[in-house]
């Protein structure tokens, strides 16, 4: 994770007062900045990450494909060119990429300038800026196509994109695919058959008989029903609703959200050892997502209490929603 310097946030802090005067501290010669080679680097992978603290103040990573936020940007450059960023890329101040606290890495997001009214799609790469005020930092690249590279800091807009992210994350599982955790099968139950003892002849029966008409073959003797164990009842298949209206009010476990139907099918086909699943498509930034969700539960507890067991299966971040 990239954590700046005192001497570094200090530096930005100040931009509001003396804004020219940082962007020229910041802001080294182009024929300076050190050059970065990408094939020495392997890509980096797909990573949201575990609540994290820094100067006293929590983090929490999640993947939001609805996050829409306004506040200050700044830019980062010289100082990280060149050094990994917090999901293992290379850092290069040359290209658009941004750090922010709580996004998923990679993601797409869309920064509107709300000074100039540029707008610029963003690739999030890192974690940061972690200042009170400040919502992300973009690169020194994107500083300049947004128009704020030379006073430091912009009031900007936010706005995830969220087919572009998840297709991101698709292809960053695809090229670096994490464990998958084995799945031990559930024990069945054996069915137990009685043998019978074969039928004995009889005096009357070794005499000879008339012939008569041909008769269909008897029917064999009916085994006690009490001999039998039960089979266990396979339960009912999950169906994937097409209406979230549809859904019934309770707690759910939200396993994670895909572009592609193919792969929430994997999920939800692997979660079903735990309950029920169901697969909900969501229209989300004029795109389609498709939400796997284990439940419903009859309150929070009994979501929480299986939440840890949805989190083996899942490359997200599984998390408990009320309808």
């Amino acid at each position: 994770m990239r954590l700046r310097t005192i001497r570094h946030i200090a530096g930005l802090a100040f931009a509001g007062f003396g804004l020219g005067a940082c962007a020229t501290t910041q802001a080294p010669p182009a024929a300076q900045a050190p050059s970065v080679t990408a094939a020495a680097e392997p890509e980096g992978y797909f990573k949201i990450g575990t609540p994290y603290q820094v100067d006293g103040k929590w983090y929490y990573p999640s993947e939001d494909y609805a996050y829409v936020q306004e506040g200050i940007a700044s830019w980062y450059g010289q100082d990280f060119h060149g050094k990994k960023t917090a999901n293992g890329e290379k850092y290069d101040m040359n290209a658009v990429t941004a750090a922010h606290p709580t996004l998923p890495m990679p993601s797409v997001v869309r920064v509107t300038n709300l000074d100039n009214g540029r707008q610029l799609n963003v690739r999030v790469n890192d974690r940061g800026p972690f200042h009170s005020s400040r919502i992300i930092d973009v690169s020194r690249r994107a500083a300049q196509l947004l128009g704020f590279y030379d006073v430091g800091t912009a009031h900007v807009r936010v706005e995830i994109d969220a087919t572009e992210s998840i297709n991101l994350k698709n292809q960053a599982l695809k090229d670096h695919p994490p464990e998958m955790p084995r799945v031990v099968a559930a024990p069945r139950e054996s069915i137990t058959s009685m043998s019978l003892a074969p039928v004995t002849a009889t005096p009357a029966d070794t005499a000879p008989k008339p012939a008569a008409p041909p008769k269909t073959a008897a029917k064999p003797p009916a085994l006690k029903p009490s001999t039998l164990k039960p089979v266990p009842k396979q339960p009912e298949p999950r169906i994937a609703r097409a209406d979230p209206g549809q859904q019934p009010l309770g707690y759910f476990i939200q396993a994670g959200a895909f572009s592609d139907p193919a792969n929430a099918q994997r999920l939800e086909e692997q979660l079903t050892v735990l309950g029920p699943v169901v697969i909900e498509p969501v229209t989300v930034n004029s795109g389609q997502i498709y939400r796997v969700r284990v439940g419903p539960f009859a309150n929070a507890a009994a979501a929480e209490a299986l939440l840890d067991r949805v989190k083996s299966f899942s490359h997200d971040q599984p998390k408990v929603v009320r309808e």
